[in-house]
C-alpha cells in the first residue's frame, strides 16, 4: 500500500522524512490515478500532532465520520502479497484512495 523511503545504507526497517523531490518522484509515479482520487492522511500512533512525511501510495478507505476512517489494502495488493488474505480486504462501500504515512 505504500512507497517508503528508507535511510541510506541501513539495514534496519528504520524510514526518514521525505523531501520535496522525493514527494513529486512519488506522485508522479501514481500519475495514472483520476484527478478526483481522495488524499487520505494516516494520523500519527498518538491521532494527534505533526509528523514528518514518510511515504504513501494507493489503498482503499471506509470512511467512518465526515474526518475518519479505516484503510485497507487494495484487492490487487491482497492477490500478490503473502501478507494478506481476502479477509483483509475493504468493505464494498470502500474507496480508492492516496494515503499520505506520516513517519513514526
Amino acid at each position: 500500500m505504500t512507497t517508503d523511503t528508507p535511510v541510506p545504507d541501513s539495514e534496519d526497517d528504520e524510514f526518514h522524512p521525505l523531501t520535496l523531490a522525493t514527494l513529486r518522484a512519488l506522485l508522479e509515479k501514481f500519475s495514472d490515478l483520476p484527478g478526483d482520487t481522495p488524499v487520505i492522511l494516516q494520523r500519527d500512533s498518538e491521532a494527534n500532532g505533526y509528523s514528518p512525511l514518510a511515504g504513501g501510495g494507493v489503498g482503499m478507505y471506509e470512511a467512518l465520520t465526515g474526518h475518519s476512517g479505516d484503510a485497507y489494502p487494495t484487492s490487487e495488493e491482497i492477490a500478490r502479497s503473502d501478507d494478506y488474505d481476502e479477509e483483509d480486504g475493504a468493505p464494498e462501500n470502500a474507496v480508492r484512495v492516496f494515503i499520505l504515512r506520516p513517519l513514526g
